[in-house]
């Protein structure tokens, strides 16, 4: 049985990983530099370089920048400078006016702003902006995490500096070194999701509130491809029916529809992406809602679905080759698994099947048709709850599978951390080389 201390440990690693966030979380820590370099500059920057890892450059090309009508880093960029506030962490451009994002396309259009691909990058997730104007420069780093700086300069003074591994000294009370849960495994995940008293978890419930919430709004207006309408109309409805499937479908894609294009919508994110945040949550609580499980039940749901994406995600690293939503489908397998009856050992079947089927999908950036990955996995997610209901599951025998789930989860990161490394450069070459119509 897990301790206080334990429990308490593993609470502030779940607060410290689901977050708010509004627009993609990849241009808003680009944003979130740039609003720090230029609160530490104390004035108005005549220009502006942004050195990114080329993950960073991958999930921000094709994706809308909230209240803006726009696309791309050069807005995310200039507005961060002109009028973000860095105390809002990864809502930095939540109070973004229409007059905001005209000073912001002027700053853009006087040549201000140089990106750069960070050939020297030491993390996938690595951020380096520099400012200047005539009384001096600033510089802040952000890496492996979106909100974590290890670098703060203003001229040759350094303001801060600190190892990859560990946060700041003065940053907010619920901050950990997450290096330090390596003896995290599903088991004490299931248990502490599962035993620890409501009252030390009921917070999950928020992320609920403000990502169907999201769905809502989304469902009111015109998204990217508009996945999660089309499946609401009557053809949707005419192939897909009327049913806690096609629902659970509709509601994850209409929250992804919405924050791809870039809609003033927060979401709860989980390990620093808002459509992880909405694919381990949404599923969970349409299937609850629809399947009449309690208020508990659904709490002990999400806790396991949030903390089983985060459990996978801390090997895995913050960005990775692969598609986010196969770690986050992957916990909300197991929270509809839950919601279903189901105990720990047809949880972990959820698991092997979900690793044997979805294992290799790509992150191509963060986009419009990010909707139809999520759709793809949060699918899946509900085969395998059906299969493990049925104590139905992939074996050891088949692909790469253990019979461990614990090693399934390493393998699945072996591949997605380590063997689709060259995958992520020839992604990257392909997007950064296509003929422009």
């Amino acid at each position: 049985m897990l301790t206080k201390v334990e429990r308490d440990s593993i609470t502030r690693l779940v607060r410290h990983w689901v977050v708010p966030a509004v627009g993609c979380t990849e241009p808003i820590c680009v944003a979130l530099a740039a609003a720090k370099a230029a609160s530490v500059l104390g004035g108005r920057p005549e220009k502006v370089t942004a050195r990114l890892s080329a993950n960073i450059l991958k999930n921000a090309m094709g994706v809308g920048i909230p209240a803006t009508g726009m696309v791309g880093l050069p807005i995310a960029i200039a507005l961060g400078v002109l009028v973000g506030d860095p105390a809002d962490e990864l809502e930095v451009l939540k109070k973004v006016t229409p007059q905001d994002v005209e000073a912001g396309k002027a700053y853009i259009d006087e040549g201000r702003i140089l990106i750069q691909l960070a050939e020297d990058a030491p993390e996938k997730l690595y951020v380096d902006v520099t400012v200047n104007n005539a009384e001096g420069e600033a510089r802040v780093v952000i890496a492996r995490e979106h909100t974590n700086f290890v670098l703060v300069k203003k001229g040759a003074e350094t303001l801060l500096e600190r190892s990859l591994g560990h946060s700041d000294a003065d940053a907010k009370s619920d901050s950990v070194n997450c290096d330090d849960y390596s003896d995290l495994t599903f088991e004490r995940v299931y248990e502490y999701a599962t035993t620890t008293p409501l009252e030390e978890i009921d917070f999950i419930k928020e992320a609920a509130r403000l990502n169907e919430e999201a769905s809502n709004l989304s469902l009111r207006g015109n998204y990217g491809h508009r996945l999660g309408k089309a499946l609401t109309r009557p053809l949707g409805r005419g192939i897909m029916g009327e049913s806690i499937f096609s629902h659970i479908l509709s509601s994850t894609s209409l929250a992804c529809d919405a924050r791809m294009a870039g809609a003033m919508i927060p979401v709860m994110s989980n390990s620093g992406s808002g459509n992880q945040g909405i694919c381990a949550t949404n599923p969970v609580t349409v299937f609850a809602r629809e399947n009449h499980n309690t208020d508990e039940e659904l709490t002990r749901a999400l806790m396991l679905s949030h903390l089983t994406a985060i459990y996978i995600k801390l090997h895995l690293g913050t960005l990775s080759a692969l598609c986010g939503c196969v770690v986050a489908s992957t916990g909300s397998s197991c929270g509809i698994t839950y919601l279903m009856g189901g105990n720990y050992r047809q949880v972990t079947y959820a698991i092997q099947n979900m690793i044997a089927n979805l294992t290799g999908m790509i992150c191509d950036g963060a986009k419009p048709s990010c909707a139809l990955k999520l759709t793809s996995g949060v699918s899946t997610a509900v085969l395998s709850a059906m299969l493990a209901m049925q104590d139905e599951h992939v074996t050891s025998v088949e692909g790469i599978i253990d019979d461990d789930v614990d090693k399934s989860i390493r393998n699945l990161v072996s591949i997605g951390a380590d063997a689709m490394v060259e995958t992520d450069r020839c992604v990257l070459d392909i997007m950064t080389h296509k003929t422009k119509a």
